[in-house]
């Protein structure tokens, strides 16, 4: 039966490599799980695979949408499924890699089942945030679902709104509706195989990757590569123009941007900005373990 491969593990890990190393073991491409390296225009703030990586092992599902495109993780799985069924007729292995892990769990355990929303909970949610701010939807979030908020982005409002949302209309947490898929098995499905590797360092050793990996970005051109970013979206750089952090484009909503751009509209120093993208990627691997150790 055919054996899809996943690598799975904390941002600044090293997933890429090992996936390289497993592809190039196994004569196989690789499958980008990656819920930011799909956009072309920001390779050096996703650490998307380089020219070279992908000279040595054949990508797919990286650079393929503009900025302005939207992507959902059932959008993701539903392409990744045609797409495996392709690879799958003239290979007997599939890598796929990415930290994203609401794209890696709808392909390898399916779309969660969420209870409709009414019009109104929506609307009072919405209403409330802008009036009372992110520390009171922070604070609804930690208190209807605690689980949820150890795994979940703490400084994305549209998540921590949609869980809120679900949480106030079943009556509710929002964890209780997500699938229970275990990424230390390896599970059968009627078309193929599932196995995961994880990929782990000693905290301290992670941390300090990541705090190195996001200099060695700031050196390839970070800060250029968002100006950029936001110029081609005609996001506000002017602080005397108001903007709201809610409604950001979903490519640049993203650790690494949210801060450069706070550094561009004045709000904070370059050396803040640089200090809270370390700070924030951390908090995100941290994230990603617990949602995995939750797994198991």
């Amino acid at each position: 039966m055919a054996r899809l491969v996943v690598v799975i593990g904390p941002t600044g890990v090293g997933k890429t490599a090992h996936a390289i190393t497993l592809a190039q073991q196994y004569g196989c491409p690789i499958v980008s799980a990656d819920s930011r390296q799909i956009y072309r225009d920001l390779p050096i703030g996703t650490a998307a695979p380089t020219a070279q990586e992908q000279a040595l092992v054949e990508h797919h599902m990286v650079g393929f949408l503009g900025l302005h495109d939207t992507y959902s993780a059932g959008q993701f799985a539903r392409d990744c499924e045609k797409l495996l069924k392709q690879l799958f007729a003239q290979h007997d292995t599939v890598v796929l890699v990415g930290g994203s892990m609401m794209y890696v769990d709808a392909l390898c355990n399916g779309l969660d089942e969420m209870p409709s929303v009414p019009d109104s909970i929506r609307q009072s949610v919405r209403e409330q945030y802008q009036l009372w701010g992110m520390t009171w939807l922070q604070e609804q979030v930690q208190q209807f679902d605690p689980q949820y908020w150890e795994e979940v982005d703490q400084q994305n409002p549209q998540r921590l709104m949609h869980c809120l949302e679900i949480c106030l209309a079943s009556g509710q947490p929002y964890s209780a509706f997500r699938r229970k898929g275990k990424p230390n098995q390896s599970v059968q499905r009627s078309d193929f195989e599932i196995e995961y590797v994880r990929v782990e360092r000693p905290r301290e050793e992670l941390y300090q990757r990541i705090n190195q990996r996001v200099d060695m970005m700031m050196q390839n051109g970070l800060l250029q590569e968002a100006k950029a970013a936001f110029l081609q979206l005609n996001i506000p750089l002017d602080p005397a123009i108001e903007l709201d952090y809610t409604t950001l484009p979903n490519s640049i909503n993203t650790v690494g941007y949210k801060e450069l751009l706070r550094y561009f509209r004045g709000e904070w120093t370059l050396e803040k900005a640089i200090e809270m993208i370390k700070q924030n990627s951390r908090h995100y691997a941290k994230r990603q373990m617990t949602w995995w150790r939750n797994k198991q």
